[in-house]
């Protein structure tokens, strides 16, 4: 790692192969729940699979745009700067497949469009509400958040939504010993192995899961290498008052979660945050926001 003593450590460089490995585990982390809600409107307002593949593309894409603005930052204006993975935000999910339902898909984007907008307006001042959202606020906030989320984390470890064999034994007993390596690796383990845990969890996990013939890569093979993620592929967006202020709404409560996530990182991180660190988030959520409007992904969170 470079070292320099006036340089905060969340703001050090790792050597080029450690920092890869780090990153590949993110995103390994990250995939599974990246990708479910690409899968869960695009099922919900009844696309094609090839709509679908487009929704989980365009999510991907954007997410990876969104991460480099967050955690790298542009000047003062944009950026938390945090060790962060940026993804689409659930609180607007049940909004987005209502609008898509009633008023149809590029009204889901124009709806995304509008509050995005108004989230960057927002910034500024919810950066200074900061002192009515005191850490017993903003903690409990996050705590909720990964409460709602451990149904996803039971669901996969049954085997997936709509899985024929859901709840087997083998889906158990997989998930226990993939859990198990993590937690051995994490604590026997030293430095930077210590550090990839979860990594060469999912490695072990999905080479032993693959003797038990659950790994089906021929998806993988059948698919295109390389695709080209186009603006509006859908259509042009279509600007719908009542839905644009309903997903404001929705934006709020993303808002409000991601500030409870800049604090927790940030404790994590040893770094302190300030109202104009938040702002700055915000603004970088705000922006990667008007970004899946545009390249037909959703509404991002930190």
């Amino acid at each position: 790692m470079s070292s320099n003593a006036n340089v905060h450590k969340v703001d050090q460089m790792l050597p080029l192969g450690q920092m890869s490995l780090l990153g590949l585990q993110h995103v390994l982390a990250f995939y599974a729940s990246g990708v479910a809600i690409p899968l869960i409107i695009g099922g919900a307002i009844v696309f094609t699979k090839e709509q679908i593949a487009i929704l989980v593309a365009a999510d991907l894409f954007t997410c990876g745009i969104a991460t480099l603005i967050q955690s790298l930052g542009f000047g003062n204006l944009i950026g938390i700067r945090l060790p962060v993975v940026l993804g689409c935000a659930f609180a607007p999910v049940g909004v987005m497949i209502s609008i898509g339902n009633t008023l149809g898909v590029t009204a889901i984007y124009g709806s995304i469009i509008g509050a995005a907008i108004f989230m960057l307006l927002m910034a500024p001042f919810f950066g200074k509400l900061l002192r009515f959202f005191p850490s017993v606020v903003t903690g409990s906030v996050v705590t909720i958040v990964g409460l709602t989320l451990i149904p996803v984390g039971f669901t996969d470890i049954g085997g997936g939504a709509g899985a024929a064999n859901f709840g087997a034994p083998v889906n158990l007993l997989i998930a226990a010993f993939t859990m198990l390596v993590i937690l051995f690796a994490n604590r026997y383990f030293k430095g930077f192995m210590q550090s990839i845990s979860i990594l060469i969890g999912l490695i072990v996990g999905t080479i032993v899961a693959g003797f038990f013939g659950m790994v089906d890569l021929t998806v993988v093979y059948e698919a295109k290498w390389f695709g080209v993620v186009r603006p509006f592929a859908f259509g042009l967006p279509t600007f719908n008052l009542e839905a644009i202020l309903t997903m404001c709404v929705t934006m709020i409560v993303v808002m409000i979660e991601s500030t409870g996530t800049f604090f927790v990182v940030g404790k994590f991180c040893d770094k302190e945050i300030t109202d104009k660190d938040v702002v700055r988030g915000l603004r970088a959520e705000g922006f990667a926001s008007i970004l899946g409007g545009i390249f037909n992904s959703f509404p991002y969170t930190t």
